[in-house]
């Protein structure tokens, strides 16, 4: 659950822009906030279920715009390379070959 949370919060940052003004309420609220489907619904004067719903198709839109996007995956990307890099700087003698690698993969996410 504490998986499926972090990649949630993570596609509602990079994505939240396209949410409608509901969902990105019921997310903050529901992901951020650590709200209760009975807070929300309570909140906005609507059932459990309605919040559900909503919560659950604005999940599956989320998970959609990643699948187009990409932006999370490349976020996760650049930072196992970012990652690469600063070992590779760590060592006495960085291997210019595995640097021009790192920095090719780099150019490629882009």
């Amino acid at each position: 659950m504490l998986e499926k949370t972090t990649r949630m919060n993570y596609l509602y940052d990079f994505y939240y822009s396209l949410l409608t003004p509901k969902q990105q309420s019921y997310m903050s609220l529901y992901y951020l906030d650590d709200y209760s489907l009975g807070e929300i619904a309570e909140e906005y004067d609507v059932s459990r279920q309605a919040v559900y719903d909503n919560i659950k198709r604005t999940e599956a839109m989320l998970e959609e715009y990643e699948e187009k996007l990409l932006l999370f995956h490349k976020f996760q990307e650049r930072a196992r390379l970012l990652k690469q890099v600063k070992v590779l700087l760590k060592e006495e003698t960085p291997s210019k070959q595995a640097m021009c690698e790192i920095i090719a993969e780099l150019e490629k996410l882009d």
